[in-house]
């Protein structure tokens, strides 16, 4: 075995990328927030959250690498670096961001070609997606909320998937930002304006509730609310920049436009 041996996943999204390359058994600790693979709960230590760590609990399993995601986990990473462990944070928000991080991965743990393998057959499937969205002229506009109070637009990379799956991101100037402070709206006026015939909603965690959206002041008069088009996308599967937003998240947000699409 080449390349480090002993990995800690601050987060979910490199979790996945090592056990779709059949290299789990590098991972000695693991995100609490996990949930893919589903094995990885039950054989791997949680030792952090997404904003703080068990630090101690790292040490404990002597880990030769550590990787992250974010700006947001600087502190974390800064404290492993103090202690000398070698720290990987990642800052990637894109598709094409996502499909270089496992790439680079599969490098950084001496499994380039399979990880090479695996990120073109992602990409390829986006393609075909991609394609068959295409085929149809009619594109559905599309909103995306991360967060109900205080309301929170999509993040680059799910503007991006929108747009593969057929529709339409109505707010393209937002999710060009990286941080989700800079993605608030301080009320609905730009969505309402908008007027999305679609609204996805994955509230980080906590169920979307569309007849909470459907009350706000103003946005009884958004097609999506009048026609019941506003759907749940679970965070787990979109909001990771991983492998998940680019297999699962796709599939649920393209099946939802292409049942737009047909009515």
């Amino acid at each position: 075995m080449t390349g480090p041996r002993r990995i800690v996943c601050l987060t979910e999204e490199p979790t996945e990328v090592l056990y779709a390359l059949g290299e789990q058994d590098r991972i000695v600790g693991i995100s609490g927030f996990t949930v893919r693979p589903p094995q990885a709960r039950r054989e791997k230590p949680k030792v952090s959250a997404f904003t703080s760590a068990k630090i101690d609990d790292i040490l404990a399993l002597k880990p030769d690498f550590v990787v992250g995601f974010s700006d947001i986990q600087a502190g974390i990473a800064s404290a492993l670096i103090g202690h000398g462990v070698e720290v990987w944070i990642s800052n990637h928000r894109s598709v094409d961001g996502i499909l270089d991080y496992i790439r680079r991965l599969g490098a950084l743990v001496g499994a380039a070609d399979k990880a090479r393998t695996y990120a073109d057959k992602l990409q390829a499937d986006l393609a075909a997606v991609a394609d068959q969205a295409a085929r149809n002229a009619q594109r559905p506009k599309v909103y995306f909320e991360e967060w109900d109070e205080p309301l929170i637009s999509g993040i680059q990379w799910v503007a991006e998937l929108v747009r593969i799956a057929g529709g339409d991101d109505i707010l393209p100037e937002l999710a060009a930002e990286p941080m989700a402070k800079n993605r608030i709206m301080a009320d609905g006026s730009m969505v309402i304006a908008r007027n999305p015939d679609i609204i996805f909603g994955s509230w980080c965690g906590k169920k979307f509730r569309p007849e909470k959206v459907a009350v706000r002041p103003g946005w009884q008069d958004i097609a999506a609310v009048r026609n019941s088009q506003m759907f749940e996308i679970k965070s787990p599967i979109i909001l990771q920049p991983g492998p998940a937003a680019l297999s699962d998240g796709l599939k649920a947000m393209a099946a939802h436009i292409r049942s737009w699409q047909r009515d």
